[in-house]
Parts: structure tokens; C-alpha cells; sequence
């Protein structure tokens, strides 16, 4: 016999956020919107901006990042060290992986080859998404708010409204991003509530620390 359908209960009246940022993705994703060199957000005073927007309450902020070698790349190793050192002085958890390096050939104008060392992120979106899973099993918050666009995070979604249906209750995933004129990429995950940050939002959010090493 089907199962019989599951009546959620009614959304709550206070909502409790747990907010997951992509550090990378929102970096990037900023960089192409409002120029911005570094990543210069504070995940705090975002959470604080949308939920405040919204009404919500913050339940808790998660931030996931890769990290550079300190042998290849020792400025933006010090400046991430630094920045999650003080991220964890407010009550972030942060999560981090180091980079994983392959050659990569680039052609030069003349027609000759080089090969220079290309880091990129493993594993970084899937412990985000088991932990949205994780903290929905557990009722830590009513509203997942997942600073990213990455469209890989959007099956994630099938199983927070699995987890929904089976408490039963309500339950939300939302996707925050940068938004201007100058970015073409303008879809949030893919099945979320799509939230976007315009220019006045994100510079009302901007970090006052420079964790840069100065030269």
C-alpha cells in the first residue's frame, strides 16, 4: 500500500537560522558583483542583516573553507588562519580543508607551455550538506540559510524535506548570494528560497579587520 501523505505542521511563528557559509563560493561570487579583492564579508553581520530582514532568529553559524599551503601560498594561508582564528572568538564553528594541488599547462601569447601549481577545494560541499542533514535530524533550526550558489548543494534539499515530513514539521532551506548588474550568475540553489544581498547590504556587512599581511 502507498504511504499515506504527511500533514506538516503550520510554519512557526519564531524561526530559529542556522546559517552555512560557503567561504569560498561567497567570495568568489562577491568579487564578480562588487570588485572586491578579499574576502572582507563578516559571516556574523550578514546572518544578522537576513534575519533581521525576515524576522528570524540566529540559531547558529557553521563556515566551510579551503585552506592554502603555507609552503605555496603563505599570505593567503596567514590571512585565512587569522580571519577563522577571530571567527571563532564570536561563536562561528568553521570547518576547514587544505587545498588539494595539480599542475595545470597554460599556454602563453608565444605559443609555449608552462605549468603552474592550481589548488582547488575536495570535500568542502559535502560536509555542508551533511551537515545541514545533520543539524535538521537533530531540530537545531527551523531555516537552513546556505550562503551559495553551488548547484551541487541543491539534492540536499530532497533530503532536509524528507527529514521534514518524517518529524513531522516545518522546515525551510534558503540560499543567500551577491546580486549586481555586473554578475551573470543570478540563480540561489536550485529548490531554495532564493535571498539576495545587494551592494548596500553587503558593504553594511563588510569585516573592519584586514587580516592581510602587511608588506
Amino acid at each position: 500500500m502507498p504511504d499515506e501523505p504527511v500533514n506538516l505542521p503550520g510554519e512557526p511563528a519564531g524561526k530559529r537560522v542556522m546559517a552555512f557559509f560557503d567561504g569560498q563560493n561567497l567570495f568568489y561570487a562577491a568579487k564578480e558583483a562588487f570588485g572586491y579583492p578579499f574576502p572582507n564579508y563578516d559571516p556574523l553581520k550578514l546572518t544578522r542583516a537576513i534575519c533581521l530582514q525576515n524576522r528570524w532568529d540566529v540559531a547558529g553559524i557553521r563556515f566551510y573553507t579551503g585552506i592554502p599551503d603555507p609552503d605555496i601560498d603563505p599570505d593567503r594561508h596567514h590571512f585565512w588562519v587569522t580571519k577563522l582564528g577571530v571567527m571563532g572568538t564570536r561563536g562561528i564553528r568553521t570547518f576547514t580543508r587544505p587545498l588539494r594541488y595539480q599542475n595545470k599547462v597554460v599556454t602563453s601569447p608565444n605559443g609555449s607551455f608552462t605549468s603552474t601549481l592550481v589548488g582547488r577545494e575536495k570535500g568542502i560541499d559535502v560536509r555542508i550538506a551533511l551537515d545541514i542533514v545533520r543539524y535538521a535530524l537533530e531540530d537545531r533550526y527551523d531555516v537552513a540559510l546556505v550562503f551559495s550558489q553551488d548547484q551541487d548543494l541543491s539534492e540536499v534539499v530532497d533530503e532536509v524535506k524528507l527529514v521534514a515530513s518524517r518529524k513531522p514539521r516545518w522546515i525551510k532551506v534558503a540560499s543567500a548570494f551577491p546580486c549586481s548588474p555586473t554578475y551573470q550568475n543570478r540563480r540561489g540553489i536550485n529548490k531554495t528560497d532564493w535571498i539576495k544581498i545587494d551592494r548596500q547590504m553587503y558593504d553594511a556587512c563588510l569585516d573592519p579587520n584586514d587580516y592581510r599581511r602587511k608588506k
